[in-house]
């Protein structure tokens, strides 16, 4: 993915967010625009810079 169509998250947002699910932390996966929740299997997604924190919304994660 190129620099121009990265999704940009503001770095202070990534230190408050956590999972919905587990109040867990959350990593950033810059390539493929998602907020990962290791402890509940879940990549959210960023649309246009916003994280959506909706579990229905999220990509479950493969073993």
């Amino acid at each position: 993915m190129n620099e121009a169509a990265t999704p940009k998250v503001d770095p202070r947002l990534l230190e408050i967010l956590v999972c919905p699910v587990t109040q867990g932390p959350l990593t950033y996966d810059r390539d493929k625009g998602e907020l990962i929740s290791a402890s509940a299997k879940l990549a959210y997604p960023i649309r246009d810079g916003v994280p959506i924190m909706l579990p229905d919304e999220a990509r479950a994660l493969g073993d």
